[in-house]
């Protein structure tokens, strides 16, 4: 399917596929194969911010999610897991490095999260990444039947809503950037800027985490490409002469919060966060960290201001401990390699300098766990420390004000994080502030109880307020209404 489509190609095309009026693309499906120990395969649901949001989204409505599987290689056939159509796309091993591990996360990321570390231009991984943008959006024309709404998700397929568009300018084109959207200096090192924001401009809706992303995009637009933006609105033209309108602006995700509230009241979960603080010593402070092994995430901050107030001798293990999950993350990309050694490192040099026999000052978990398991946790801590140095929302800030239907807890959240635009009632910190968050971290600890409760109960009303669904109505809702697009007659007439 290569070029724009007639009506009445489109109409024998799905006549004779399984089609969908709601298709979801995003870089991976929402579920991983495991193998089990006698040889036999199953999917199981995959870990992840996107995955977790739109499977309680998707469990609502009926459609189809395109996506890469997690193994390289010939894709698996199209399949029904969990009540969805989910249709596999295939990544070689050359395609894995250069288009994922290379230009997704060693030059996108980068740029898009204030350059923390280096991005790195190469044009190989250029050329890769817009060979799968092409068979993402091949797939995605595949499964959507005409007039259909497409929801294109993250910075890894910014080239499919243009590249859609081409094939099938029947369906109605959204995209939602997870992460944050850089500034026009940053986003202008990148030497195919202008080319990523044709594709995306491919949309009828993008949002964004924040209203910052969004203005930030129409910015670039502006500035990099001389285009008319007028509120939230952008000007483009198609390659046949339509001119349209794009509009961008702001739709916080959030999470599933009916279901894991109700998760989190279950009598298991609850005796489970006991289990966990007794096996912990209980302590009289348990804080928390749970957050991707990544270098946006603020952990080494963080450690590092436990370590100070350990040192400091104003805090004692085990009196107070520290739990920090980090789940195994692009482990494969140098950056990535680096950070594990060095936190690995840290954590090392604080259990051997402040630990007590048989309770270590740092509990250090890399791995992933259940759902329910992160339920517990989240119960048992005392303190939950959300520090990213750049994020585009942190969910984990809102699964922990979720989970706390006791009011309990305190949420420290960094002002980095999209999650603090709305949030306003948690204990912010600058991470990169060490001795500011030192500060923080014991104002939370001698703070009176019921001045906890008071802001803990203002966070989970905000966060019951704005679930997930409400983010998806939202988003479907501005995709619907986005500005229509003037006929081809009407704009070669005028």
């Amino acid at each position: 399917m290569v070029g724009g489509l007639s009506t009445q190609e489109v109409q024998f095309f799905v006549a004779t596929q399984r089609v969908f009026d709601l298709v979801i693309a995003a870089n991976r499906l929402p579920v991983d194969r495991v193998v089990g120990a006698d040889g036999t395969s199953q999917w199981h649901r995959s870990p992840g911010g996107l995955v977790t949001a739109m499977d309680s989204v998707m469990r609502h409505r009926e459609g189809a999610w395109v996506g890469w599987a997690g193994e390289t290689g010939e894709a698996p056939a199209p399949f029904e897991e969990g009540g969805m159509w989910l249709h596999p796309v295939a990544l070689s091993d050359e395609e894995r490095e250069t288009y994922y591990e290379g230009f997704s996360n060693d030059t996108l990321w980068p740029i898009y999260h204030d350059v923390i570390v280096p991005a790195h231009f190469h044009r190989e991984w250029w050329r890769s990444y817009r060979t799968v943008n092409e068979r993402f959006a091949d797939a995605v024309c595949q499964v959507a039947a005409q007039g259909a709404k497409v929801w294109i998700h993250d910075y890894q397929l910014q080239l499919v809503p243009a590249m859609v568009r081409e094939r099938r300018p029947d369906v109605r084109i959204g995209w939602f950037n997870h992460i944050p959207f850089p500034p026009v200096e940053l986003f202008a090192q990148l030497p195919w800027r202008s080319r990523i924001l044709e594709g995306l401009l491919g949309a009828d809706y993008l949002g964004f985490q924040r209203t910052p992303d969004a203005q930030n995009f129409l910015r670039a637009c502006r500035q990099l490409d001389g285009r008319t933006t007028k509120g939230d609105l952008v000007t483009t033209q198609d390659p046949d002469g339509t001119s349209r309108r794009v509009r961008a602006s702001a739709v916080p995700i959030s999470v599933d919060h009916q279901g894991l509230e109700e998760l989190a009241r279950t009598e298991s979960v609850q005796e489970r966060a006991k289990e966990i603080r007794a096996s912990l010593g209980d302590p009289e402070v348990v804080m928390l960290g749970v957050d991707r092994l990544d270098y946006t995430k603020g952990i080494r901050h963080r450690l590092k201001a436990y370590e100070e107030l350990l040192a400091d001798g104003t805090i004692s293990s085990p009196k107070v401990t520290f739990v920090q999950v980090a789940t195994p993350s692009r482990e494969r990309v140098e950056a990535y390699k680096r950070l594990r050694t060095e936190v690995e490192t840290v954590v090392g040099h604080i259990n051997g300098a402040y630990s007590a026999i048989g309770a270590p000052a740092v509990h250090y978990l890399h791995q992933s766990y259940p759902r329910a398991e992160m339920a517990a946790l989240f119960q048992a801590a005392d303190i939950m420390l959300v520090t990213p140095l750049r994020d585009g929302m942190n969910l984990v800030a809102k699964e922990y004000v979720t989970c706390r239907h006791d009011d309990g807890g305190a949420l420290v959240l960094s002002e980095f994080t999209g999650a603090w635009h709305e949030l306003r009632q948690a204990f912010v910190c600058n991470p990169h502030d060490i001795e500011g968050l030192k500060q923080v971290m014991l104002r939370v600890m001698s703070l009176p109880a019921k001045d906890k409760r008071r802001a803990m109960r203002a966070l989970r009303r905000r966060v019951a307020d704005n679930d997930v669904q409400r983010w998806a109505d939202t988003f479907l809702a501005n995709l619907e209404t986005a500005p229509e697009r003037p006929s081809r007659a009407t704009t070669k007439g005028a």
